[in-house]
């Protein structure tokens, strides 16, 4: 067995992060596709329709496939680029990113709310993020929502994750000038606030309430720091495995 450090360096890098998260992406596209001949033809996660609409918009009837290329292509030359650089793909390290996105995603309603309870209450208490946070959803089948919920972790961290806050932070240090750190912790409260602000927008937008707000805030700086200490994958994975608990357990 790899040593840890070994570990969690190779799980973090693209040839694994990103092969980990592509059964993600290919189960959200497959059920999109068979629920797509039902009534509910519409319903999809909306940070997979606001990035697929920027490509439609631009691209007009090929913006799709455009969206889809320009996607894929991106990961393989970043897997491609890494393996050759850092060595070969082992295949057995994703049975221990599975276990670890698992025990992130149990994790993380527990200390989301324990933290969102010292912010409106100041103190520490498991105290649950409220019922708004599924009722957009709460009428639509199982396999809808478990579309949904895949859609949530790969789309949401990719949109919110690695585009925003890479982003947010990199115009911060080049053109505010700001140092490393200041950088970081601005763009990951930024992103945090409009990643909860997102979940009130929309047809299926939930009530918008103090409490399910920093809840989601208090979650969006978490998987900030789940993805830079652990990469994209294993944060995408907990991020739809964490969504699917909590349709099972409503």
């Amino acid at each position: 067995m790899p040593a840890p450090s070994s570990y969690f360096q190779a799980t973090r890098a693209p040839r694994h992060s990103l092969l980990f998260a592509l059964p993600l992406l290919l189960l959200y596209e497959l059920l999109a596709l068979l629920l797509s001949r039902s009534e509910l033809s519409q319903v999809r996660n909306g940070a997979d329709v606001l990035l697929k609409s920027v490509f439609v918009a631009l691209g007009g009837r090929y913006g799709l496939t455009a969206f889809s290329v320009v996607l894929l292509s991106t990961g393989l030359v970043l897997v491609w680029r890494d393996r050759r650089a850092n060595g070969e793909i082992r295949p057995r390290l994703f049975a221990g990113m599975l276990l670890e996105a698992v025990l992130y995603a149990v994790l993380l309603g527990g200390v989301a709310s324990a933290l969102t309870s010292l912010l409106l209450h100041g103190q520490l208490a498991l105290v649950g993020p409220g019922e708004s946070l599924a009722q957009g959803v709460a009428g639509l089948g199982l396999p809808t929502q478990l579309m949904i919920s895949l859609g949530a972790g790969i789309y949401e961290e990719l949109l919110f994750r690695v585009l925003l806050v890479s982003g947010l932070a990199a115009l911060a240090r080049g053109v505010l000038g700001w140092s490393l750190t200041a950088a970081g912790v601005f763009a990951a409260i930024t992103g945090a606030l409009i990643f909860s602000l997102f979940h009130y927008i929309g047809p299926f937008g939930d009530e918008l309430t103090l409490g399910s707000f920093t809840f989601r805030a208090v979650a969006g700086l978490l998987f900030s720091a789940l993805f830079l200490l652990r990469g994209f994958g294993i944060t995408a994975w907990s991020h739809a495995l964490y969504d699917v608990f909590l349709f099972l357990a409503a």
